[in-house]
């Protein structure tokens, strides 16, 4: 491979990882759009409305800690169980 193929490779595999990296970028926008978006529409709810959501929310992380925790547990007693 010549020197002139070297450079035409370089400069094409260049040129690919710019389109990937665009895309990445274009979606990663898209998503920061819908995301800032949805604060808005979430700052414009009603009082109720919002400690319904916020209540929903700190449920849902209650039952995610309480996995988490019996998912420990379980490794603990797996680990006491084998020595």
């Amino acid at each position: 491979m010549g020197i002139k193929q070297f450079f035409k490779n370089a400069f094409s595999d260049m040129k690919e990882s710019a389109k990937a990296q665009h895309e990445v970028d274009k979606a990663n926008l898209e998503a920061t759009k819908a995301e800032s978006k949805a604060q808005w529409e979430e700052a414009k709810m009603s009082p109720k409305a919002r400690q319904a959501m916020m209540q929903k929310e700190r449920e849902e992380q209650i039952a995610e800690a309480k996995a988490r925790t019996a998912a420990a547990n379980e490794r603990i007693e797996n680990a006491n169980n084998s020595k």
